[in-house]
């Protein structure tokens, strides 16, 4: 297990390793030896653009060694929420990092110029990036690309929404990957670090290769030859779009309703038939569930006039659900190469999909409702965007064009606060929620989650087995609870979400004696839980307060399979769930109670 820890000081361009074995040896590696880090390094209420916030990475002891083990996660104080970042990319990163000798990263300090920290195994500098600045993510990859004989490089950099601190900017990981949410891409920005680039060359050291070789192949064969992660491979995650919608549960028009009626036209079908070109993987990976998709675009139309055959340039476009249903099924848009337009935009700008499709959606709303006007503007949305204003409502937000396009790079719910329009602005946690208008166990997990994410503790599967007549919902604060314990064991070593099916608690166990480590499933259950309390205290310390988050009307009363929402058993499952916090130890109650949650007033505008 490799325990070295890589320290980069950006201001006085310098770097020194520090082994923390102690850590590794607690937390495994992951988010549980970065969310250490992030306690020990991140001084409390510190300001998130300060040169001395710090930027966490970490890898796992799996890492680069088995299938689906290539994710990296990255700790800091997020903008958009004022407490906890949490993020995780895969691309080449986690492997790169791995096998260039480090276990974790800790960027720290500010630059007054343009940098890019380049890694190469032992090597560490801090160069000046000016020729950089300004460039598009795809750009800055092709000109910080390598030609590399034995070893691996990982690219991360971001666009000019970074640069200019939109607050929802992130970081783009080998063209096709992310750190996304919560701003990581801003806090780059306010450090005047543009890319990173990480060439690992050395081994994985292994104890026993012969029984690493036997347990791969026993792993690799629940991959790829079971159906456990065939969903991922086949038409990937897009498949959810027919799945919700005929289930009654895919957002459209901003959470307005639950069925979309171009679901075929954007769905993963759909999708595969016009736009698919291929298939790439993360590294260490056999699933492939990276989908790419075509876009064509006129090169160089002020030159094309009057020519015959227009010469045309094909950029391959990664999609998937989430930014599907952001741009697409939450705004009205069905056509998959308008959709894959705008994901183009958002990827090449760094932009959070999401949250941009959060945004797109509440402007849309607020001007047809008469909440904003055409001079505040400058355009008139409308749901489909049928005269493409979205690209140039998207260009304005990166370019601040105006006090009000300023404000919506501070997120939909602070452009709510200060525009109005609050009961439709569609965030939790100040994050903006992922596609699915399932039930109670999306909206609560979502906001009881310690990064605001689907991806926290899977709430949306509860209200799946609910609608299935499997599970009950006075089932969810035990089964958030259960799931986020669970995760953040896998997080800490750090497995793809979508291998969770694979890599069960025995599977985990036998995996990392193969290596060396001999835990239980009693030891990873206490890695999960502390690191779940860890992330929670950092938010806690940072001024989070959850009985006092707001949640806005369109949420809490959400129509779902299972009819509208009610919000005095939302308040009931959120007492559940902070009950059973902290008989684990984990404070959250306040003197408050959790009347803030749902104060009716605060829909008044």
């Amino acid at each position: 297990m490799n325990t070295k820890v890589l320290y980069v000081d950006l201001s006085e361009r310098k770097s020194w390793v520090r082994d923390r074995r102690d850590l590794f040896d607690k937390m495994l590696g992951g988010a549980g030896v970065a969310s250490q880090l992030l306690l020990e390094e991140c001084k409390p209420k510190i300001d998130s653009f300060s040169p001395e916030a710090p930027i966490i990475f970490a890898v796992g002891p799996l890492t680069g060694i088995y299938p689906c083990m290539a994710k990296a996660v990255c700790l800091f104080k997020s903008p958009l929420t004022g407490n906890l970042g949490e993020t995780h990319a895969g691309g080449y990163f986690a492997v790169a990092l791995a096998t260039a000798g480090y276990g974790a990263l800790v960027i720290k300090g500010g630059s007054l110029q343009p940098v890019v920290v380049k890694i190469r195994d032992d090597r560490v500098e801090v160069k000046t990036a000016s020729s950089l600045w300004g460039l598009g993510t795809r750009a800055v990859d092709e000109a910080l690309a390598e030609p590399i004989k034995n070893g691996l490089q990982s690219i991360a950099a971001i666009g000019p929404a970074g640069e200019r601190m939109v607050l929802y900017a992130n970081v783009i990981v080998d063209v096709h990957r992310h750190f996304g949410r919560l701003g990581l891409g801003a806090v780059w920005g306010a450090k005047k670090l543009k890319a990173l680039s990480i060439i690992g060359t050395k081994s994985i050291p292994l104890t026993n290769p012969q029984a690493v070789k036997a347990f791969y192949e026993k792993v690799e064969h629940e991959v790829v030859a079971t159906d456990k992660m065939a969903k991922y491979h086949n038409l990937g995650t897009p498949a959810n779009v027919l799945e919700l919608n005929a289930l009654g549960a895919l957002p459209t028009r901003n959470f307005r309703e639950r069925r979309f009626e171009g679901a075929e036209e954007m769905s993963g079908e759909r999708f595969a038939e016009t736009v698919f070109r291929r298939k790439v993987s993360c590294a260490d990976c056999p699933v492939a569930c990276i989908h790419l998709g075509s876009l064509t675009k006129t090169f160089a139309p002020e030159h094309e006039r009057g020519r015959v055959e227009i010469v045309k340039e094909e950029r391959l476009v990664a999609y998937n659900y989430e930014p599907m249903f952001a741009l697409g099924s939450n705004l009205g848009i069905s056509s998959p190469s308008r959709i894959l337009e705008l994901i183009d935009l958002c990827e090449d700008l760094g932009l959070d999909a999401l949250m941009t499709g959060a945004v797109l959606a509440w402007v849309t709303e607020a001007f047809e409702s008469g909440v904003l006007d055409e001079k505040t503007l400058g355009l008139k949305p409308k749901w489909g965007d049928p005269d493409h204003v979205y690209p140039q409502i998207i260009m304005n937000i990166v370019e601040a064009k105006s006090p009000f396009y300023a404000r919506l790079a501070q997120g939909v719910a602070r452009a709510a606060e200060k525009y109005g329009g609050r009961d439709f602005a569609t965030s939790l946690g100040g994050n903006s929620p992922a596609g699915y208008a399932t039930g109670y166990g999306h909206i609560v997990g979502t906001l009881v989650g310690a990064r605001h994410s689907h991806l926290s503790n899977s709430g949306y599967s509860i209200d799946q087995q609910i609608i299935a007549g499997k599970a009950k919902v006075e089932d969810i604060a035990k089964f958030l609870v259960k799931q986020e314990n669970w995760l953040y064991a896998l997080y800490s070593l750090v497995a793809c979400y979508f291998s969770r099916s694979v890599y069960t608690p025995d599977v985990v166990v036998e995996a990392l004696a193969t290596v060396g480590i001999n835990v239980s499933k009693e030891d990873l259950e206490r890695i999960g839980r502390e690191t779940f309390h860890n992330l929670y205290r950092f938010k806690i310390q940072e001024g989070f307060d959850l009985e006092k988050e707001y949640i806005p009307k369109r949420l809490r009363e959400l129509d779902t399979p299972i009819g509208k929402l009610d919000p005095q058993t939302l308040k009931k499952i959120i007492a559940q769930y902070i009950e059973l916090r902290e008989r684990e130890g984990l404070k959250i109650r306040r003197e408050v109670g959790l009347e803030e949650l749902l104060l009716p007033q605060r829909d008044s505008e």
